[in-house]
């Protein structure tokens, strides 16, 4: 999910971005009318193989008489290289999902800039506290709508969850939109804020039940990458904010459209197998299963998702209850244990700051300098989504930590040393650029990744929510305390304690993340189960 958290305004706190980032699908019943997402590849330049077949040296010429195995893993030779193309037939689905995170995005970056001509328009100029409130009551949403999500997407799955949650996202951005008061704002901004919750939970696992298992650490960066453009794109559409007093409307308008297309899009996305299998639809399983990963995964995938079910129950709906049983508990913990290392290894605080940063080296422009941010945000996902499943989770967790680390002591060094200002500034510069790229690498996206990864197929919504819920939590804390450690301590003891806290994520993910990368959620769960009663049959 980026994996950070919003654009947020507290009485203490001016607004921070911390990107991160989940999915939302409906029930499917089947009718010729309905049109679905597929991809066929042309039958005689390309051969189809399954997602963990072996790719074959040399491409034998097709029979025109006999069908491709499609939407699975496409390979064209030229030469020694192979263009693979396996994604392609899950792509569309995961991109209407990432939508939502697009939205997560946009509504960090939409408060940006205009909240001064809000406060101003509706009477509540120069009062911090209501300005905070106006951002910070998105994150009261947020933990409501993401601990509720747990029981909505067992009962209805996800494509159903998706298209109910588009209406408080819809409804809180016209609202919000036409406002002439402090209340309706209020309101407006809630009902956006109990949206992004339970999105911020659903496309992870979303994302992780529809993709093929060679390619669910790539596609799951895209809920990253959907944050990061929906910053992107508030903050350019924000530029006129600074001329016209009253461009924040607009803003909140265009908003809503985004709500409307994932409506639209999820009527034609796919529900994931694993969520019908266990609902009792194992023709319309079987037949998204061959669809998007290929018809010879169908037979070996409904195998392990029965097996998993008569071992932890057909019913849909879990008991928050379970959480506190083996092996849930465990991965519940971790769930919470990664956010709070997330939040307290300075994501927010660093984002606060860079704009003072950039204003050092004559970046005078708030939004230029959020662009930067951004900008270099939207190319560590890039590179994640690369290195996803060719480097593994664990690698890249560890990996980012420690380049946020390392960049913490660099900025810490650049206050701290009696050295020339410039010098200072330009490697103040280095290290939030390094910090903000490696943190876009791996613990922002790899945490929404890792956690439906180890979740069992029973407890995943429950455990999603239970994680985010913390995530809010501790988002709220780090901004709401964050300037007061500032003036108490410097900023040089408070980064160099970030740089610490990182260091200690980076050990805690050594130590406690199991690798995920090439298998299969069945798989995952069985071997985190020493229960499992199919293990060894």
């Amino acid at each position: 999910m980026l994996e950070a958290a919003p654009l947020l305004f507290t009485p203490k706190c001016h607004p921070t971005a911390s990107l991160h980032p989940s999915t939302i699908l409906l029930n499917r019943t089947k009718s010729p009318f309905r049109p679905s997402f597929s991809c066929s590849p042309p039958s005689k330049k390309f051969k189809i193989h399954a997602a963990k077949q072996q790719q074959a040296d040399e491409l034998e010429p097709q029979n025109d008489n006999k069908p491709d195995d499609r939407n699975e893993l496409l390979t064209e030779k030229a030469g020694r290289e192979e263009v693979d193309f396996g994604w392609l037939s899950a792509f569309p689905h995961v991109l209407t999902a990432s939508m939502s995170n697009f939205l997560f995005g946009y509504h960090i970056g939409v408060m940006n800039g205009p909240i001064v001509s809000i406060a101003k328009e509706l009477g509540f100029e120069g009062n911090s506290f209501l300005e905070g409130l106006v951002v910070s009551i998105f994150i009261g949403g947020a933990f409501i709508g993401s601990i509720s999500c747990g029981s909505l997407v067992d009962k209805l799955g996800c494509r159903r969850t998706f298209q109910l949650d588009t209406v408080p996202l819809i409804l809180g951005a016209i609202i919000s939109a036409q406002a002439h008061s402090l209340d309706e704002i209020l309101l407006g901004r809630f009902l956006v804020g109990i949206g992004i919750g339970v999105n911020t939970v659903l496309v992870p696992i979303y994302i992780s039940e529809v993709a093929p298992t060679k390619y669910r650490g790539s596609l799951g960066t895209f809920s990253q990458i959907g944050t990061c453009l929906g910053i992107i794109a508030s903050l350019c559409l924000a530029i006129p904010s600074e001329n016209d007093p009253h461009w924040w409307r607009i803003m909140l308008y265009i908003a809503s459209i985004p709500g409307f297309l994932l409506a639209l899009g999820m009527q034609f996305a796919v529900d994931s197998p694993r969520w019908l299998c266990k609902a009792g639809r194992i023709d319309d399983a079987k037949e998204v299963i061959s669809n998007i990963w290929g018809p010879s995964q169908v037979d070996k995938a409904i195998e392990e998702f029965q097996s998993v079910i008569r071992n932890d129950g057909a019913d849909l709906d879990s008991s928050w209850l379970e959480l506190l049983q083996e092996p849930h508990s465990r991965v519940a913990l971790i769930g919470g244990a990664l956010f709070i290392l997330q939040q307290f290894a300075g994501i927010n605080g660093v984002l606060y700051f860079s704009s003072l940063t950039f204003r050092d080296v004559g970046i005078t422009s708030s939004a230029i300098a959020s662009l930067y941010v951004g900008l270099t945000n939207f190319a560590g996902a890039l590179c994640a989504s690369y290195l996803m499943d060719k480097q593994g989770r664990q690698v890249l967790l560890i990996a980012s930590y420690l380049g946020m680390a390392v960049s913490m002591f660099v900025i810490t060094g650049a206050i701290s040393f009696p050295i020339d200002a410039e010098i200072s500034s330009n490697l103040s510069i280095l290290g939030t650029i390094m910090y903000i790229f490696t943190f876009a690498i791996g613990a922002g996206p790899v945490t929404g990744l890792i956690i439906p990864e180890l979740s069992s197929s029973r407890t995943r919504g429950k455990i999603l929510g239970f994680s985010f819920s913390v995530h809010w939590v501790f988002n709220f804390l780090v901004g709401l305390f964050f300037l007061e450690m500032v003036e108490k301590f410097g900023v040089a003891p408070v980064y160099a304690g970030f740089g610490g806290i990182s260091l200690l994520a980076a050990a805690f993910a050594y130590y406690f993340i199991v690798e995920t990368k090439g298998r299969s959620l069945e798989e995952i769960e069985m071997s985190l189960n020493s229960n499992y009663q199919g293990r060894n049959k």
